[in-house]
């Protein structure tokens, strides 16, 4: 057993040395900390738990990781043939082993903790059988598939088992799902258990740092992405590389996300894409779309731009699946296909698969849909087509660069059609916004449906 305290100040990562002799089956680990009422308006104590194995845990040491649970669980073990959720099966080696705390908050008062570790010795058992994912299932060619790409199960800080996420997704009509849990790709090693011909599982991670959280999308089998940086390390150029080198896409999560550590501070560049929608409609997403807007506004005539995407985050129950949702154009329902469609921003979203929207732009001859350029001179009018099913009675909102452009309700009843006309002089791009005039408790309105845009005019 150990034991030890924390005050106020102390370093992000802890680790704890645990001697491992030969002949250990399995390495169990609980732990327990002291949880005193803080002063009014100060967090309490909240404490981390993960672990590394004898080949160390240097700054990205994929090869020692051997699982991570945050706060979540209060226990955990590992063996050659099974870990708990969030944890990798493997050999329990002899060496010097370590508990990596992560001390999130502490109160004024201090923290004291208790860490026990048990050894079981025996014969190590048969080796733990990956079943990852397929990189495909059955798509219908060049097409729109509908995805969640930021999800949590019990691998992580979610309630829902693998088998319950894969019955929600298919429930809300979804193609595909990102699995992204916190700090760990345990995960990743079962997926193939749960995919079938009509869903796709992606592997994924949320890599939680204390100055933000971001979701990689596409990771090869038995990634990991380290998360014990913070934006003044200058770490975060590293494992942006380690993604993009492995095919993968790193998008900025809940930039606005109020919670301690959750707030975004590494910037934009060398990211692929911002999470402007995250759950259910709030006021934190208004501010994301807005920010992500001004930077449209920066790279409109550039030819380079971040996209957004929108995610469900879901934990547990009653938190919707699919609430909201990315409908990307790819050429199949292959992996790296809708990677492709994602990083060009050829997307939009919605906050249900009852939602049908197009938008386009043509002039010239010529047409752009979303995430594309209609490439024609500034003076070239340009007719704008927006179709939406699934929304009756919302409310259509067109935005360029100059703000908002357009206001118009759709009709009570079936489909409705918005058409507008300008040039690329006076619209660097179009977006759509589809807001029902139904009030949540942090905004006056619920986002429906919202676009990446179509660019207007050749690039400087």
């Amino acid at each position: 057993m150990i034991t030890g305290r924390f005050e106020p100040g102390v370093p992000d990562w802890v680790y704890l040395p645990v001697e491992v002799p030969g002949g250990v089956r399995e390495l169990a680990v609980r732990y327990s900390y002291d949880r005193p009422a803080p002063p009014q308006g100060v967090p309490g104590n909240a404490l981390d738990i993960g672990i590394f194995d004898e080949q160390g845990y240097g700054l990205g040491n994929r090869r020692g990781f051997r699982g991570w649970s945050g706060g979540f669980r209060d226990s955990f073990a590992i063996s050659r043939s099974e870990a708990t959720p969030g944890y990798l099966p493997g050999p329990v080696n002899r060496g010097t082993w370590h508990i990596i705390l992560g001390p999130y908050t502490v109160a004024p008062q201090g923290m004291n903790w208790t860490v026990e570790v048990t050894l079981r010795f025996g014969p190590p058992g048969p080796a733990f059988d990956p079943d990852p994912a397929p990189h495909r299932a059955d798509g219908r060619g060049l097409a729109w598939y509908r995805g969640d790409m930021h999800l949590h199960t019990v691998h992580s800080d979610g309630q829902r088992t693998p088998e319950e996420l894969v019955a929600g997704a298919r429930a809300a009509g979804l193609d595909f799902i990102v699995s992204t849990e916190h700090n760990t790709s345990s995960a990743n090693l079962i997926w193939g258990r749960h995919a079938g011909p009509d869903l796709l599982v992606v592997d994924g991670e949320e890599v939680t740092t204390r100055n933000g959280h971001y979701v990689a999308l596409g990771l090869r089998a038995g990634a990991w992405i380290d998360w014990r940086y913070r934006a003044a390390d200058g770490a975060v150029d590293r494992f942006l590389g380690e993604i993009h080198r492995g095919g993968g896409l790193a998008v900025a999560a809940h930039p606005f996300c109020p919670f301690i550590g959750c707030s975004w501070k590494f910037g934009y560049a060398g990211f692929d894409g911002v999470e402007v929608w995250n759950g259910p409609w709030t006021a934190d997403d208004e501010v994301a779309v807005k920010d992500w807007d001004a930077l449209l506004v920066e790279h409109a005539r550039a030819g380079r731009w971040i996209p957004a995407v929108a995610n469900s985050d879901a934990h547990r129950e009653p938190q919707v699946i699919g609430l909201p949702h990315n409908v990307v154009l790819a050429a199949d329902l292959e992996r790296r296909a809708v990677l492709r469609g994602v990083r060009s921003g050829r997307l939009w979203m919605a906050e249900s698969a009852a939602v049908q929207l197009s938008l386009a732009a043509t002039g010239g001859g010529r047409s752009a849909g979303i995430g594309e350029r209609l490439r024609v001179g500034p003076g070239q009018q340009v007719a704008v087509r927006l179709e939406v099913g699934g929304a009756v009675g919302s409310v259509v909102r067109l935005y360029t660069d100059e703000g908002q452009v357009l206001e118009t309700r759709l009709p009570d009843t079936g489909p409705g059609v918005v058409e507008w006309t300008t040039t690329p002089q006076v619209s660097a791009y179009v977006r759509a916004e589809v807001r029902r005039p139904e009030a949540t408790p942090t905004t006056p309105d619920t986002m429906v449906a919202l676009t990446n845009p179509v660019f207007l005019g050749q690039v400087r």
